[in-house]
């Protein structure tokens, strides 16, 4: 005779199972909890900051109301995409040698290792890295050296990203191609890489989010500028650079303009991501039509 489970281990289950979801739901809002004060609390402190004037307008001097971040918008823009053009390639790149053709080689362990420490190490150290490798050989500050240093800081996000994504790939899809006759090279460009690309794309945004708020190696790099940005190769203005010389002002206008400024910034971070998930999620980035 077939074994039918017991109204009490029935019972025992469910219970276990309304725990278990319990818990599960009641985690989820310890999480997003924080995020929804912070952003509740940024849009009541920085929507009252917000007009016309602060996209449009430079930094007015000490003692002049008024002005905006337009400068420090632009910056940001131009520091973020220079770190994300350096970046991203460089990683995805490693992130294929180390799954498509690195294996358990000692050169891919190090990489491997080398990544994880990188992902550790506190921002303000690789704003030293780079002020000693960049800004010191070319005695000045400037956007160069700011774009550089983020990369570096997405480069391990990516990389680890890549190499996780490309483990997701069914082996037999890559046989398949190789069985075909298609190059290696070309198996991994367009059947694998492409195959991960959602979730590559998931890991470049996560990369992206982290370092667009970073301050400490734009203080040893970038510097900051009271002007628009004019070339690659000067200081330049960046919206968390403002934001902190702001904050730590003893001037309320400069704090109004702070909170702004960091709405400005959450709100710049989540349309990036949020824009680069629609498009992956329509498939556009998948392949598809």
């Amino acid at each position: 005779m077939p074994h039918r489970p017991s109204r009490i281990n029935v019972g025992r289950r469910q219970i276990a199972n309304h725990l278990f979801t319990g818990l599960a739901v009641l985690s989820t809002i310890l999480v997003i909890a924080p995020l929804f004060a912070i952003l509740v609390y940024l849009l009541f402190q920085g929507v009252r900051s917000l007009n016309v004037a602060f996209f449009t307008h430079l930094p007015r001097p000490v003692g002049e109301a008024g002005g905006g971040m337009a400068n420090s918008i632009a910056g940001s823009g131009i520091i973020l995409s220079l770190a994300s053009l350096i970046g991203i390639p460089v990683g995805i790149g490693a992130g294929i040698y180390l799954y498509e053709y690195g294996g358990d080689r000692p050169l891919a362990n190090m990489i491997r290792f080398t990544a994880d420490v990188l992902n550790g190490v506190p921002s303000i150290v690789m704003g030293i890295a780079a002020y000693s490798l960049i800004v010191v050989p070319q005695k000045h500050f400037s956007a160069l050296a700011a774009g550089v240093a983020l990369a570096i800081m997405m480069v391990p996000t990516v990389t680890r990203t890549t190499e996780e994504m490309l483990a997701t790939v069914p082996n037999a899809i890559r046989e398949a191609a190789l069985g075909l006759g298609i190059p290696k090279w070309r198996t991994v460009m367009t059947v694998s890489l492409k195959t991960a690309s959602p979730g590559i794309i998931t890991g470049c945004m996560l990369a992206f989010a982290r370092i667009a708020g970073e301050t400490a190696p734009l203080l040893f790099t970038a510097f900051g500028n009271q002007f628009w940005p004019s070339s690659l190769n000067e200081p330049i203005a960046a919206l968390p650079l403002q934001i902190f010389v702001y904050a730590v002002s003893p001037y309320d206008e400069w704090h109004r303009l702070a909170w702004a400024g960091a709405l400005v910034l959450i709100v710049m971070i989540m349309v990036s991501v949020t824009l680069v998930r629609v498009v992956t999620g329509r498939g556009m980035l998948k392949g598809g039509h």
